[in-house]
């Protein structure tokens, strides 16, 4: 690959205050969502690139936010704002590596089509949203409208919503067609995949079982015939699968293993760090396949450690990615 600096990418979505209880009791607190996707392209794109995190934060987190990516040189921090004074604060009482119960204590303003000006002439955006509201369709819309970018959306927020208590839950996705013109690369894991398909059922289960590998098929081709070019579906353990036309137009479906982590210390964000490895995988070479690989070498480094640090060099990851799948043919 070679290097073409001068490239920009927006990421929208919430900064938000994390209170994190480990399986083991452990308590502590930090920022996620954006923040780690933010950090996760930073390790992997050139100096001469820039990265434009979009989020609503609260007044007294704006600063030490600001200090924290502005650290990062090709990190520009001019589109986290505080205006509202208004942004997340989430706590996650982890059950195991992959369950956690979920209570937004704060919520941050919706980013709408008036916050994105900052973004329009990136060549990709990545929005990773938590929750239903924060980057919502008409969002979506406006930049489709007004952009070339590619956008790639993270499934997490438009299946989540919140109760009045605070308490997070999953929500049937029952306007998805409403969403996908203007998504390119819609990524989401096993769940949020059984929230947009087996949603639209008749019957409709409080706790609806996982879907099986035939309806993944059955969702990604539904996404695909309405303007989605690639669907990626993260499965724990058994990596991520990606979905997309081949020249013939057929859809192709490719599996790509999980990059073993030999100590799992904190899974947090493991998502969102995914939605940006896959956003410079398809920056760097439009392979969705090697997207999935640099989706999967970002979540696998960050969970290994609590801190930003995790990330490597992009040189490292390239070596870890070669380690793990060897050369793509």
């Amino acid at each position: 690959m070679r290097s073409a600096t001068g490239r920009k990418v927006g990421v929208l979505g919430p900064i938000p205050r994390d209170v994190v209880v480990t399986p083991a009791g452990e308590r502590f607190e930090k920022y996620g969502c954006v923040i780690y996707t933010a950090a996760a392209l930073s390790s992997l794109l050139d100096a001469g690139d820039t990265i434009v995190p979009v989020s609503h934060v609260r007044q007294r987190d704006e600063a030490p936010l600001k200090q924290i990516l502005g650290s990062f040189p090709n990190i520009d921090t001019s589109g986290i704002t505080s205006a509202a004074d208004q942004g997340d604060v989430v706590e996650l009482h982890y059950v195991d590596q992959n369950r956690r119960v979920e209570r937004q204590a704060s919520f941050m303003a919706p980013i709408l089509p008036d916050d994105v000006g900052k973004v329009l002439d990136a060549d990709i955006i990545v929005c990773v949203p938590i929750t239903d509201y924060q980057v919502g369709q008409p969002t979506l819309r406006h930049i489709k409208e007004h952009s070339d970018a590619t956008v790639v959306l993270d499934a997490h927020g438009p299946t989540m919503t919140l109760a009045r208590g605070g308490e997070r839950y999953p929500r049937a996705w029952a306007d998805l067609d409403v969403w996908l013109p203007y998504i390119d690369i819609l990524k989401m894991n096993h769940e949020e995949a059984g929230s947009a398909w087996l949603g639209k059922s008749v019957q409709v289960a409080a706790d609806p079982p996982k879907p099986s590998d035939e309806e993944l098929r059955d969702l990604a081709q539904y996404c695909l015939d309405r303007g989605v070019a690639a669907v990626c579906v993260t499965l724990d353990e058994r990596g991520c699968v990606a979905f997309y036309r081949d020249r013939s137009g057929r859809v192709a479906e490719e599996f790509v293993d999980r990059i073993e982590v030999k100590h799992v210390v904190d899974t947090t964000g493991a998502g969102d760090s995914f939605a940006g490895g896959l956003a410079y995988g398809y920056l760097a070479y439009r392979d969705y396949v090697v997207d999935c690989q640099y989706g999967n070498a970002m979540g696998a480094q960050r969970c290994t450690g609590t801190e930003l640090n995790v990330y490597l060099p992009r040189e490292e990851t390239e070596r870890q990615i070669r380690e793990a799948y060897g050369p793509r043919t």
